[in-house]
């Protein structure tokens, strides 16, 4: 039941769904708790991302009230994440200089571009595209990116400098080469911020501890002066409120940001319609996906008109909201406001913060996204998952998240025509099967029934598949044929489709069968399939069949009245 619901009495609501008087405080002690929990993160994924800290600032404030008002999940955050902050960087790095003035226009232009994708989606209905992003390519896609991040908060939380912007093997080789100049107290602060970030969440779990150890890290290095030991800081932040802006580039360059703003969407979309319609199922209540997807374009277009960068959503903190006992949008209308009175009052607090702190919080962050939990698993269940999912992970990490994203689409690709290709195929046994039994399936070599072979095809019949249909036929025939077969029928109840090539496919086994003297049927004949093999004249000459057991039965019976002495019925009686 919805939380809407109490006793059988509505409860007044307010403005957002989900709100009402009741949960009013609730929600408002849910959203302090996102504000500490996103605060730290979005600092350290601007940083990832090749951005000054205040464009993960604000993007808590309008793209996020812009998500709140018009989205259709109650609790889905939305935000950028570590690996929407990955492919920020690796798709501009070549286009501009991380830090610099162009680079960030260029960042606004790219969330704009996503943000038109999302309309598009939203308008068309394509948000089924994101379901070519199995499971297991995500799986490999983002843990990928994670190793990448990974390697670059190392460096930090060592205080050795590394160039952010080159290959994974090239930073890689850089830090091994310079670990000698690694930085004692930048080690220290990185060892107790995850201390108490891993501790702290054993003890109490209600307990921002990321915002914590950053307190406790910025005091340490103010009070004890360990700027001047060499323990690199967050910096100078620009202060003020969010302006409304408009990215300004030629047409050449918005075109070169169209393959990674693609590459976001389609990501984004992946995971942030997966959530939604998860906690919607999970806590009673109606998600509009195409609305989600209007409010995820909304999201985007407000982040690159103020300041921000891609919005996407984030799994972790949803998940916080939901064992916070948030059901509304409230939290995120909170951060909005708290955030804007930091950028405006308080952005004096930030210059002190320790790199190695914000390295710390982020590699809490991403180790669970390597996925290497969900990689051994793949390998115990499904080889060939694992191995779309060590592509997808190798290609991300060593090729680049945009080959790698396209990478992904064409293993999903192949993966389902494989799956097509070679679908199950099985011969019906009626013999010996108790009265109004489901038929058992029998391998090929046995008969339905005396003189009668029944073939199940597990899939609609279409270009990849349709040699298959027929090889599985012959098969069938030839391997019943020392059985004296007379009867040839299609199980058609999960054939859903006949594409041309299909149906030439049916047509050319239709006669190879007639051919050899035997006949041809359907039975469980859809309705809208029965048209298609109208449209195809592939019903001429068949009988079609409205069950299996009808189709034996009246088989049967026809083969007794030829040839009384030469069938029996299926239960092993004489036919009458």
């Amino acid at each position: 039941m919805s939380d809407d619901v109490m006793s059988g009495q509505p409860r007044p609501r307010l403005i957002l769904p989900g709100l009402t008087v009741h949960n009013l405080s609730r929600e408002l002690l849910a959203g302090v708790t996102l504000l500490a929990i996103a605060l730290p993160v979005n600092i350290g994924y601007a940083q990832i991302a090749g951005l000054p800290a205040t464009a993960g600032l604000y993007a808590l404030i309008v793209p996020a009230v812009v998500w709140a008002l018009f989205a259709s999940s109650r609790q889905l955050v939305a935000s950028p994440d570590a690996a929407a902050s990955a492919l920020v960087a690796s798709s501009l790095g070549g286009l501009a200089v991380a830090g610099g003035k162009d680079y960030a226009t260029l960042a606004l232009a790219q969330a704009i571009i996503g943000g038109v994708m999302f309309f598009a989606c939203a308008v068309f209905r394509l948000g089924f595209l994101a379901n070519f992003l199995s499971k297991p390519i995500l799986t490999g896609f983002v843990g990928g990116l994670a190793l990448d991040i990974l390697l670059d908060q190392v460096a930090k939380m060592l205080g050795v400098k590394i160039a952010s912007g080159e290959d994974f093997l090239v930073k890689l080789g850089q830090l091994i080469t310079r670990l000698p100049t690694l930085n004692g107290w930048s080690v220290l602060i990185s060892a107790g911020s995850i201390a108490i970030i891993l501790v702290g969440r054993r003890l109490l779990g209600r307990v921002p501890w990321a915002l914590v150890a950053l307190g406790l890290a910025t005091l340490a290095t103010t009070a004890f002066g360990l700027e001047a030991a060499g323990v690199a800081v967050l910096g100078r932040v620009q202060a003020g409120a969010p302006r409304l802006t408009w990215p300004v580039l030629d047409w050449g360059t918005w075109a070169a940001l169209i393959p990674s703003a693609a590459a976001l969407t389609i990501v984004a979309m992946g995971e942030g319609l997966l959530v939604s319609r998860a906690y919607g199922a999970k806590r009673g209540y109606r998600v509009n996906l195409n609305r989600d997807l209007f409010a995820f374009g909304a999201a985007n277009v407000a982040a690159g008109a103020s300041g921000a960068f891609t919005m996407g959503s984030s799994t972790s903190r949803t998940a916080a909201m939901d064992q916070a006992g948030s059901r509304t949008q409230v939290p995120a209308l909170v951060t909005a406001a708290a955030t804007l009175l930091l950028v405006v009052f308080g952005t004096g607090v930030l210059e002190h913060i320790p790199s190695p702190a914000i390295g710390a919080i982020i590699t809490v962050a991403v180790v669970p996204l390597l996925g290497f939990r969900e990689m051994a698993a793949l390998w115990r269940v499904r080889k060939f998952e694992f191995a779309v999912a060590a592509v997808c992970f190798l290609s991300s990490l060593l090729i680049g998240p945009i080959q790698g994203i396209l990478i992904a689409f064409v293993l999903a690709l192949v993966n389902l025509a494989k799956r097509a290709a070679d679908p199950a195929v099985d011969v019906l046994n009626a013999q010996g099967a108790a009265p109004g039994a489901i038929l058992p399936v029998q391998s090929n070599g046995f008969v339905s029934a005396p003189g009668i072979v029944v073939i199940r095809f597990a899939a609609q019949v279409f270009f990849a598949n349709a040699s298959a249909f027929k090889d599985a036929v012959q098969t069938a025939v030839l391997a019943a044929a020392p059985t004296e077969l007379r009867h040839v029928v299609i199980d058609c109840e999960a054939i859903t489709d006949i594409d041309v090539t299909g149906a030439e496919s049916v047509a050319a086994t239709k006669q190879w069968v007639r051919d050899r003297g035997l006949t041809f049927g359907y039975c469980r004949v859809r309705p809208d399939l029965a048209r298609i093999l109208a449209d195809f004249a592939l019903d001429a000459g068949t009988t079609t069949y409205g069950t299996t057991r009808d189709a034996i039965a009246r088989l049967t019976a026809l083969d007794a009245a030829v040839d009384p002495d030469a069938n029996t019925a299926p239960d092993g009686t004489a036919q009458a």
